[in-house]
């Protein structure tokens, strides 16, 4: 397994990369390539657990484009040398597309060592930076990096999923077949079970507004902020509505830019929390948001959004109405969807759900938080090493 994020990395990733690594090393031996240093939690070191081969990583923030591309050219690059000592013909190995370079040092070097290869699609480049503004969709880069990824796809023997949206994209690649794709979809990491809304939480003890709206974890170029603080600009005369916002990345460092200048008194920000307090963080607040930029569907699943299910919360999403996460909340009827950069619908529906009775929805969203179960995936992954191991053609002869 190759991984930039890995335990004792806090990232979801990281702990989604560990929690498969461990199931699969119940059945075979697991060496993860690890670009997090540091300790590993006990809970993951000892007999019939994965060997964690530290591998050189300095990552610069986000916000510093150039730099943090040069660091993981040379982290992708260190992994490949790292990959061409461990490997073994007929080993399977499995990566993630974070970063964005490392599923193609990572296919490579499986190719060259006659060891099969998949990928975990959390997200999809250059889409992603496309939908983010980054790139231009006819740019030489756009062009460039989807020519190697027609290359990729045609050297990986599979491809995860964790959205039904992801399969139209990936098929318009000239290198990717219908048969190499698995959908297995993320999990809630919380029990799923109703928390009840108190006024003893400890993250609403100092608001005084009954109806509390979050907004959680990490805010990436993805992500749209300006329509979560639009939204409570149009609600600040609305005094039973509070909007309390937790966690990182350059939009939150936007949000904050925005409320410095504008001071709204009904926005209030909290740092971000440790794992031990988030579903204390996600049970104070009556609704969540999520706000996406437009053309998302396919290009992100936001891992988030099952924890908010587990915990019995209604969701806002900010998407296209096909993508995955959209699909999840109409199907089971979860909270509302709505239209990217329309921060007038947002806040209408939060004034609508503000006064609407949210026992029969918090019931539905544990009930289908139940059906992302973590086993359920972690059987899914651990059978796909299992076919892979068995099969060296798996991708030609499904």
């Amino acid at each position: 397994m190759a991984s930039q994020h890995y335990p004792p990395d806090p990232s979801t990733t990281a702990a989604i990369m560990a929690e498969i690594a461990c199931r699969i090393a119940g059945d075979h031996e697991v060496v993860v390539l690890s670009g997090s240093s540091g300790a590993l939690p006990a809970a993951q070191t000892g007999p019939g657990k994965p060997r964690v081969v530290a591998v050189k990583n300095r990552m610069a923030g986000k916000a510093a484009l150039v730099r943090r591309g040069a660091s993981e050219l040379l982290f992708a690059a260190r992994t490949f040398l790292a990959l061409t000592r461990e490997l073994r013909r007929g080993d399977v190995v499995l990566t993630v597309t974070a970063p964005f370079m490392l599923p193609y040092a990572v296919a490579a070097a499986a190719r060259l060592k006659g060891a099969r290869s998949a990928l975990i699609m959390h997200d999809l480049f250059p889409n992603v930076l496309v939908m983010a503004g980054l790139l231009k969709p006819g740019s030489i880069v756009t062009m460039t990096m989807r020519a190697a990824n027609s290359l990729m796809f045609r050297a990986l023997n599979a491809v995860i999923t964790i959205g039904r949206d992801a399969e139209r994209p990936l098929l318009s690649y000239s290198g990717m077949t219908r048969n190499k794709i698995r959908f297995i979809p993320n999990w809630a990491t919380l029990v799923a079970a109703p928390r009840p809304v108190t006024a003893d939480n400890p993250f609403r003890k100092a608001l005084s507004a009954g109806f509390v709206v979050g907004l959680s974890g990490n805010l990436g170029f993805t992500h749209d902020p300006e329509i979560v603080f639009e939204a409570a600009r149009l609600l600040r005369a609305e005094p039973d509505i509070h909007f309390l916002l937790s966690g990182w990345g350059i939009g939150f460092e936007r949000l904050k830019q925005l409320q410095a200048d504008a001071n709204l008194p009904n926005v209030s920000f909290v740092g971000r929390v440790e794992d031990a307090e988030l579903e204390t963080l996600l049970a104070a607040a009556n609704l969540w948001i999520i706000p996406y930029r437009k053309d998302v569907a396919g290009v992100s699943v936001p891992s988030r959004f099952y924890n908010l299910l587990a915990v019995g919360r209604p969701v806002v999403l900010v998407s296209e109405p096909e993508a995955e996460a959209a699909l999840t909340v109409v199907e089971n009827g979860l909270g509302w969807v709505v239209t990217p950069g329309r921060a007038d619908q947002l806040a209408e529906v939060i004034r609508a759900a503000s006064h609407s009775d949210g026992v029969a929805i918090a019931e539905r969203a544990v009930k289908a938080a139940a059906k992302f179960d973590r086993v359920a995936a972690m059987n899914a992954y651990a059978a796909l090493v299992d076919e892979l191991l068995r099969n060296p053609e798996l991708a030609e002869q499904r």
